[in-house]
């Protein structure tokens, strides 16, 4: 499907090697790593020795009770994002309303915020160092910045079976790229072989074409967005009796339950169903409404200015 010519040391190519470029194998690999993930972070938190969530400091400083009005946050980024669609961006909203219901003191990412990082270019640099490469993007002759911010219009992806994935740091939504399964709408017809995958696989080697040299933290097969975060141990530390201020396990059991009831009816309500039909916000074509967004500087919590 595409023309791009993939480079032997490309990160994403060695999964599409692996799985033979078959979309249920893919998707298998995707399925495993965030269930195999979900479970180990589960046995790690509701451990008796749990110490109690790892709060975000930096985070922290911007947000929340503890907010100071002069921090800012020191680190700056370059990334290329997909937008969630207006059902995706709904069904998020109902989540984080799910688990403020029983953790009101989570942080949650603003729905306008929200955003799946379908490359991240440079992470944790100055504001110069980002700007240097936004100029070596946008003077290459090679790869135009337009072409990649388009690129989804012409190579559509579907990612599906939304579940709530987590740690002790923060929570996300995450899906699985599509391998035949029913299609909503405008997607019907579209060809799972080239998934979400060899999407971040093309857009990393046109970033290199475009001679920017790319510092990925993410290169495991996950397609998440970022939903909350913990900035505070407030609602899970013992009040009344034993030893005040310590980690009530029972609350942090209270919130590992109510992921459980919310990944039970994402399954049974938003996975593609026994009739051949996927409700609304089960389905997420990435940059269907806009393409790539490409955005730089303080980014890590959906901020930062467009290209």
């Amino acid at each position: 499907m595409t023309s791009i010519a993939i480079s032997t040391d490309n990160p994403f190519q060695k999964l599409i090697t692996e799985t033979h470029d078959d979309p249920a194998k893919l998707q298998s690999a995707y399925e495993n790593h965030r269930i195999n993930r979900n479970a180990q972070q589960k046995e790690i938190i509701l451990a008796d020795e749990f110490p109690g969530w790892k709060l975000d400091e930096i985070l922290m400083r911007l947000d929340g009770p503890r907010k100071e009005d002069d921090y800012i946050d020191p680190r700056n980024c370059l990334v290329f994002w997909g937008r969630p669609s207006s059902p995706v961006r709904d069904l998020i909203v109902y989540v984080q309303d799910e688990l403020k219901a029983v953790a009101p003191s989570l942080w949650t990412m603003p729905p306008q915020n929200l955003h799946i990082t379908v490359l991240e270019v440079a992470h944790s640099l100055t504001k110069d160092q980002i700007e240097g490469l936004v100029q070596t993007l946008k003077s290459s002759t090679e790869v135009t910045p337009n072409q990649i911010s388009e690129y989804p219009m012409s190579h559509k992806t579907r990612l599906i079976k939304p579940i709530v994935s987590f740690d002790s740091a923060a929570l996300a939504l995450s899906f699985v790229p599509a391998a035949g399964e029913p299609a909503r709408g405008q997607s019907r017809g579209s060809n799972d072989d080239y998934s979400y995958h060899h999407f971040r696989r093309d857009i990393f080697e046109m970033t290199r074409q475009a001679n920017l040299p790319v510092a990925s933290r993410y290169i495991v097969p996950s397609a998440h967005l970022t939903i909350a975060r913990f900035i505070n141990q407030d609602g899970f530390l013992v009040e009344e009796g034993g030893e005040k201020g310590q980690v009530d396990h029972a609350r942090v059991k209270r919130l590992i339950d109510k992921i459980d009831e919310i990944n039970e009816k994402l399954v049974s309500e938003y996975w593609p169903q026994a009739d051949g039909t996927i409700r609304e916000g089960g389905e997420f074509i990435v940059g269907e409404e806009r393409g790539l967004t490409m955005r730089r500087n303080r980014v890590w919590y959906g901020g930062g200015e467009d290209m």
